[in-house]
């Protein structure tokens, strides 16, 4: 490979890394054509970028990066590689225990960057699932929000005509 594609090409991973910060990396090796299909189109679907990388040229962006928490990869970078980049934390975990779970070995976790953590190793897949993305956050807290009204309003309806009664009786009061 020429110097100059080499050069093209660690640009480009950067730029995605720029772009989508968020990123595990996977081997992938041993799909079929037909299993490899189903990855790719489950990726799309999940909105993950699915990149197969040169390991050598993958740790040229990571020391270029200058970062202590993304060198903690490097050791992961062996074997057939490929990059799964997200926006959503946790939908490549998702997708990898899916998979799984449906009796395919691969995609295997080798480790993850979520949120500015490095994950190494396998068995951090069950924790990388289970971190909430930006919107499931934002739903937990409006939910958070909302029940003491809901309470409340539950309260006030379940007294019915109490409640009635009582806002009419201390109204006649302030009259007099």
């Amino acid at each position: 490979m020429r110097k100059e594609f080499k050069a093209q090409i660690i640009e480009s991973i950067s730029a995605q890394l720029q772009e989508t910060p968020n990123f595990y990396i996977t081997d992938i090796s041993g799909l079929n054509a037909e299993q490899t299909t189903k990855l790719r189109r489950a990726c799309y679907e999940a909105d993950i970028k699915l990149t197969v990388v040169k390991n050598t040229l993958f740790h040229h962006v990571i020391k270029a990066m200058e970062n202590e928490e993304l060198e903690a990869l490097v050791p992961t970078l062996k074997g057939n590689t490929a990059i799964m980049f997200t926006n959503v934390a946790n939908s490549p975990a998702k997708l990898i225990k899916k998979f799984q779970k449906d009796g395919f070995e691969k995609p295997a976790l080798k480790g993850a960057y979520v949120q500015e953590c490095a994950f190494v190793g396998a068995d951090k897949l069950e924790e990388l699932a289970s971190i909430k993305s930006k919107e499931e956050l934002i739903g937990d807290i409006i939910n958070l929000l909302q029940s003491p009204a809901r309470n409340v309003i539950s309260a006030l309806e379940s007294a019915g005509g109490k409640i009635a009664g009582i806002v009419k009786t201390l109204s006649e009061k302030e009259e007099k």
